[in-house]
């Protein structure tokens, strides 16, 4: 028995260290978490077009959504055809061959702004599935094989600016907001506040809809979610408003007023606050406290700073700091706890994915494909910079030892080649 149960110890220890070697998958935008942190260690930190590339995969279509990686597969969403034709593409992420690809959807290509594409939500995997949104509000689910499960045409969405948010997945519901504005009246839900945004829930096994969370008076946004209180609740904001909602019911908990239409960036945590952005008009960070109980405005913003408010990029926190990236391409590190500005830096290039913490270091990527590489601390300090070739809007994805990153028509596998 003292020898079964060493031997059961040495096993487990082995599963352990192999998984921890193995390291995680990403499966969402921004990471397991939507925060942008990897836990790995030993990455890339130096390549090019020539050097320390493992693949590299021509990518059909257009379409920014970022790359999520799940066990051996790799998953990008695009759109032919001018837009109509929506599919979900399926790599091996040992090889960088493409498996399959596959037409989900056919939707009608309708307004967006020139920046956007008619597939920009990053999809998500349980490890069975992935899952996926369109521009026209569709949201479908595909198994490793390519094949369809489900499609959810529940809400029929229309924004000027086209969508921008990504669906997550939280006890078994895919949540995507659908921040949008009126077919009919193009200030409503622009200019005008308008109650008809939602906040969809989807069983992620049927396809059905669980429920659908108001915002009340809202505009137009593009904020992909987070999780909080361990998966009971789920945060998301639109234009003018960042708002808590029940994952089991839908109830709206708690909201905030934060003047804005046109938000993109999603929030992120530390410090016991959310730190979230508003959009034009009043460009504002706001710290927030959760919790509480209806409109909290009043009771639990605990600072807000209007320089260094990032406009397309999510923040990015590593203790004890907040790292943004304004729509003049200014880098700005702010304390958290207060909102003081500490430094400031103007960034080569022009900025729309996310940056990335990983292995100690922060990884900024504009959009004509280079990634700066930086170490963290009170003051700016550069320690290289990485070229790729066409222009870059998605975030990186990092998953078991490599950095996945995509250009406008191809998906490069960086570092080692992967096992």
């Amino acid at each position: 028995m003292r020898f079964l149960l060493g031997a059961l110890f040495v096993a487990a220890g082995l599963l352990s260290a192999s998984s921890s070697l193995r390291g995680d998958d990403w499966t969402r935008f921004r990471g397991p978490n939507g925060q942008g942190k990897s836990s790995e260690r030993s990455l890339p930190l130096k390549w090019s077009e020539e050097n320390n590339v493992a693949w590299k995969t021509t990518i059909p279509g257009q379409g920014w959504s970022s790359p999520i990686v799940s066990g051996d597969h790799v998953f990008v969403t695009t759109a032919t055809e001018k837009g109509a034709s929506c599919r979900v593409i399926g790599i091996d992420r040992t090889t960088g061959d493409l498996l399959w690809n596959t037409e989900v959807h056919r939707q009608t290509p309708r307004p967006k702004r020139a920046q956007n594409s008619y597939a920009t939500p990053t999809p998500v995997s349980d490890g069975a599935r992935v899952y996926a949104a369109f521009y026209d509000g569709t949201i479908v689910a595909v198994d490793f094989d390519g094949k369809l499960v489900w499609k959810n045409e529940d809400v029929d969405f229309h924004s000027l600016h086209g969508l921008g948010a990504s669906p997550i997945l939280v006890g078994g519901l895919i949540i995507m907001p659908f921040d949008g504005s009126s077919r009919e009246e193009q200030r409503v839900g622009w200019k005008e506040p308008w109650d008809q945004a939602v906040v969809l829930a989807v069983d992620k096994e049927t396809g059905n809809t669980k429920w659908r969370g108001k915002r009340g008076l809202s505009r137009v946004g593009h904020v992909t979610a987070i999780a909080i209180d361990n998966g009971q609740t789920v945060v998301s904001a639109g234009g003018d408003r960042v708002q808590a909602h029940d994952v089991a019911t839908g109830e709206r908990l708690w909201s905030v007023y934060s003047q804005g239409e046109g938000v993109t960036p999603s929030p992120v945590l530390g410090e016991g606050l959310i730190f979230t952005s508003s959009g034009f008009e009043e460009p504002t960070i706001r710290a927030i406290r959760p919790g509480g109980r209806g409109d909290v405005t009043e009771s639990h913003i605990v600072w807000e700073q209007t320089r260094g408010v990032p406009a397309l990029p999510s923040p990015l926190y590593v203790e004890p700091f907040l790292y943004t990236i304004t729509r003049d391409n200014i880098l700005h590190c702010i304390e958290a706890k207060t909102g003081k500005v500490v430094w400031q830096e103007r960034l080569d290039g022009n900025y729309s994915a996310s940056p990335l913490l990983a292995d100690g270091r922060i990884y900024i990527t504009s959009e004509e494909g280079i990634t700066t590489v930086l170490e963290p601390g009170p003051r700016y300090k550069e320690i290289t910079r990485n070229t790729l070739n066409g222009k870059s809007m998605a975030s990186i994805a990092v998953s078991q030892g490599n950095f996945f990153i995509r250009t406008g028509d191809r998906l490069y596998c960086i570092g080692n080649q992967p096992r």
